[in-house]
């Protein structure tokens, strides 16, 4: 078997004068002939000036490459696309395929016996373990950690949900002008990804729980100088890993690791797109999610981990609490400890060296649950025949349980122009209800799913309604939302059907969204639809990829033409 330079020569038609020509080049770097016959660790790059949660990757490199070095192998450090959750238009997950490509290309294309991938901001972490699993070489995940928390006025702060809580105080006319500014720039007080349990920090555990990343790599805070310490044992598993020849993802990603991610992502209240990202994960395997196994999972796993949006503490304290290893650990049988993990050990092994920290209440026990059910709920009916998700652990309690008039929302765009229309016919016992801001109606499903509380409800006194959307929303955000409702109103879904006035109920406990208007009503709706018409930017390039090929929220919105056909996990 080939390794190192002489691994996927250049074709040139001439063998030996691929490595040749190959080599000459590279001695242009200044390597020594010692170092080019090294095993080759890659290591992808995606440090951006629009990327602040990746603002430590270039010092996570460099502890990297003396782990790589110092157990003998050669580090190759090589850029890809940097995904920024707040700075990519339309929206991050527009990109994520894209980036998921552009990693498995250039893994398949550079020569390297194993590979590390360092990211963090919400869809990179995704994009990067898709792409893994696809080229099935052996990697090692870094993520970049999340940020040291924030302070303002004796209140301790986490972006993103104090993001949302204190905007919309602002929104509401509870906080002035000089305050808000004052809090921005106090939200984000470090490098790193958002401090509560968002979509970066549910990437990261439930990576560590599937033995992808090592022991503690989903907590440790970004700026600390363990996160190096972390990132230098990486280089030194990858390295090994690249003289071995693995364990390869395929090797690691089984049922069981699959199911365990699954448990974790219920037990720490993590973000509903987690669910969207490990389908996404899953179908590049031989493997495959089920949402009605996965729904059962959630009735019999508690939330555990008491963290922002869901509880009251932030990462840090995850963190200093035990991390994953703790976590793990309180599950018990729950989860299958003997799943393997990157560096050789068991989660047996993991849990074995956890750390118990006396007094600590970030991490509970099973018998005293933040919440007795998991954080997220599907949910079926006839406006989600496909199945829709709901962040139960963040909602009102008495919402979980509604049936309220619908207040429609044509797009965004729309949302945007009359959510705070003094004379918007709207209170707050209704349903909210936004459609086109799917997969491909919006295109990219925004993290909109969010909508905010009308200004003239939230400035009465208004802090939840029910909201419900064929869109995603931050995991770092709360409330009553259903999302994720497929199929998207764009391609049909029942969502499209609906009109002012109309009557839905939401019985979270019976796991049920139905829109309250007869069968032969609905068919004449559907009978008088028009179907979305693409944007006219669809036509070429990117866009036409996306909107041709994207499939739906069940599916995991990869492109139709990355999935490998499997079969479905149970559980």
């Amino acid at each position: 078997m080939t390794s190192g330079l002489r691994k996927g020569l250049t074709s040139y038609g001439d063998a030996g004068f691929s490595l040749f020509l190959r080599k000459a080049f590279i001695k242009a770097m200044g390597y020594s002939d010692d170092a080019l016959e090294r095993p080759i660790v890659g290591i992808t790059n995606t440090y951006s000036d629009y990327n602040p949660c990746h603002g430590n990757v270039p010092q996570i490199i460099e502890a990297a490459k003396r782990g790589v070095m110092l157990s003998g192998a050669m580090p190759f450090v090589f850029p890809t696309i940097s995904i920024a959750e707040s700075f990519a238009h339309p929206t991050s997950m527009y990109l994520r395929n894209l980036m998921a490509m552009d990693t498995e290309e250039m893994i398949r294309a550079q020569p390297m016996d194993a590979v590390i991938v360092i990211g963090g901001c919400d869809k990179t972490l995704p994009a990067q373990v898709m792409a893994a699993i696809s080229a099935d070489l052996p990697t090692v995940v870094i993520p970049v950690g999340p940020m040291v928390v924030g302070h303002h006025k004796g209140e301790v702060l986490g972006a993103c949900t104090d993001c949302r809580r204190l905007w919309a105080k602002y929104r509401a006319g509870d906080m002035d002008d000089a305050e808000i500014e004052a809090v921005n720039g106090r939200l984000a007080p470090s490098v790193g990804t958002c401090m509560v349990m968002g979509t970066a920090s549910t990437m990261a555990c439930m990576i560590e729980a599937m033995g992808l990343s090592l022991p503690m790599s989903a907590t440790i805070p970004a700026p600390h100088a363990e996160r190096f310490r972390l990132a230098e044992a990486s280089g030194k598993v990858a390295a090994e890993m690249a003289k071995t020849k693995g364990p390869k993802p395929s090797e690691l990603l089984t049922p069981a690791s699959f199911k365990n991610a699954q448990v974790v992502l219920q037990a720490i209240g993590g973000s509903t797109n987690g669910l969207i990202h490990l389908t996404a994960m899953a179908h590049r395997s031989p493997h495959r999610l089920d949402l009605e196994a996965f729904d059962q999972i959630g009735r019999e796993v508690p939330v555990l981990v008491d963290l922002k949006p869901s509880g009251e503490h932030y990462m840090e304290h995850f963190h200093h609490a035990g991390g994953v290893p703790k976590l793990l650990a309180q599950l018990g049988d729950l989860v299958d400890l003997d799943a393997k993990t990157v560096s050789g050990q068991t989660l047996r092994e993991v849990v074995a060296n956890a750390e118990d920290v006396p007094g600590q209440d970030a991490i509970r026990p099973r018998d005293n649950p933040i919440k007795k059910e998991g954080g997220l709920a599907i949910l079926h009916g006839n406006l989600a025949p496909r199945g829709a998700v709901i962040k139960q652990s963040a909602a009102s309690p008495k919402l979980l349980k509604h049936t309220g008039r619908a207040v429609v929302f044509e797009s965004v765009e729309d949302m945007t122009l009359r959510v705070d229309d003094p004379d918007l016919d709207v209170n707050s016992d209704d349903v909210l209800v936004l459609r086109n801001a799917g997969p491909k109606g919006a295109p990219g499903m925004p993290e909109a799913g969010y909508l905010p509380i009308p200004k003239k409800l939230a400035r009465g006194g208004t802090k939840d309604m029910v909201r419900i959307s064929d869109a995603r929303m931050s995991g770092t955000a709360f409330g009553t939302i259903v999302l994720h409702i497929t199929p998207e109103s764009a391609v049909g879904g029942p969502l499209a059907l609906v009109k002012n006035g109309d009557m839905i109920s939401l019985d979270v406990a019976r796991r049920s969204i139905e829109l309250l208007v007869d069968a032969a009503e609905l068919e004449r709706r559907r009978a008088v639809l028009k179907p979305a018409a693409a944007p006219e930017e669809a036509r070429r390039g990117y866009a036409w990829l996306f909107n041709e090929t994207i499939m739906q929220a069940d599916e995991g919105c990869d492109f139709d033409f990355m999935q490998r056909t499997g079969k479905t996990e149970k559980g």
